[in-house]
This record gives structure tokens, C-alpha cells and sequence, in this order.
């Protein structure tokens, strides 16, 4: 299940051009038994999700949450603090229902300053040591600095930035597959 904000639910652009949507073909192509659910809302922040992880687990039963939050909170300057704690619920929650998390790393601009961007990118490589998760140490690396991979608005990826983002999680969801942990036909 990815549970994430609006860089996996393929805003601005159709569905199946999504990263999520691409990802499902390569893990359909290489894994015909999985399934993925996309659980992104556009919008949503680490409490956001916090509160509604309980849910989202109850109703798809994923072995597997590729967790990508964060980056809204960091646009709108919320404490730090207070991301890594709704961040660590939500892996908390995760691990009590028996699922593996795959943790996606954002990073912030620079004119957030660089005390405030340090400290929100430290959060994600901070809670993959604490709770032994995997770790994509940056969901839009290889293009995040270019402005050609990004809509009009800047924020958002574009269609050709899809792809890359793919191989950012698939370089390190496929190395959960060969993990005892997964069961034979799980839902991501």
C-alpha cells in the first residue's frame, strides 16, 4: 500500500501516468501475484495519516506500506518535532499489525533555510535507524533540483519525472521481496 500526499497520487496528471500506477506494471511484470493499493491523498500532512493508518490497514491488510509523507508538513514550516512523532505513530502502527514499511525521504528547498531543511531531512534516515526500516533516502533524487521534471507549479513532478521516482523505490521495494517477511502473495 503507498500512503502518501500528492506526489503519489499522481496530481496533476492522469492516474496510470503516476509513479504508482508505473510501479504496478513493473511489479505485475516481475511479481504476477502482488497487488499495489494507493492510498495518497492530495493535501495530506503526517497527521493527516496518523489518524488514519488504523483504517487503511484494517481495510487492505498490506504486508507492505511504502510510507511517503512528510513533505507537506516541511512546506508549511510545522515543528519538527511533531513530523517525526505522527511519522513514528504511523510506523508504530504499521509494525503492530504486523507490516513492513518501506520509508520514502524528502527533502525541502532552500529558502526554507538550511537549519530547518538539516533538520527535516534528518528525520527520515533518524526513524529507518530507530525502527530498522528500509530507507529511499530521497523520493525525487536524480531530478529534484531540475525544474524540467516539474509542473508549472514547481512542486509537483511532471509525467517524465514519474519514472525516475519508480526507480528511486523500486531500486530498494525489491530487495523487501527477497525478504522471509513478505509472504508468498502480499498487498503493497
Amino acid at each position: 500500500m503507498v500512503f502518501g500526499d500528492s506526489l503519489s497520487a499522481s496530481y496533476g496528471m492522469p492516474t496510470e501516468a503516476g509513479w504508482v500506477a508505473l510501479l504496478t506494471q513493473r511489479l505485475q511484470s516481475k511479481f504476477a501475484g502482488y497487488q499495489i493499493i494507493n492510498a495518497s491523498i492530495s493535501g495530506e500532512t503526517t497527521l493527516g495519516g496518523r489518524n488514519r493508518i488504523e483504517q487503511a490497514l484494517k481495510t487492505h491488510h498490506p504486508e507492505i506500506v511504502i510510507l511517503e509523507l512528510g513533505a507537506n508538513d516541511g512546506l508549511r514550516g510545522a515543528p519538527i518535532k511533531s513530523i517525526y512523532e505522527n511519522l513514528e505513530a504511523i510506523i508504530k502502527i504499521c509494525q503492530q499489525n504486523n507490516t513492513l514499511v518501506l520509508l520514502a525521504g524528502m527533502r525541502l528547498p532552500p529558502n526554507y533555510g538550511a537549519s530547518y531543511t538539516q533538520k527535516f531531512e534528518a528525520i527520515f534516515p533518524r526513524l529507518a535507524e530507530a525502527y530498522q526500516l528500509k530507507l529511499i533516502p530521497f523520493l525525487l533524487a536524480g531530478f529534484g533540483d531540475k525544474h524540467e521534471f516539474f509542473q508549472t507549479d514547481g512542486i509537483h513532478p511532471n509525467e517524465v519525472a514519474q519514472k525516475k521516482i519508480v526507480e528511486n523505490v523500486w531500486e530498494v521495494l525489491q530487495t523487501m521481496f527477497k525478504s522471509e517477511q513478505v509472504a508468498a502473495n502480499p498487498n503493497i
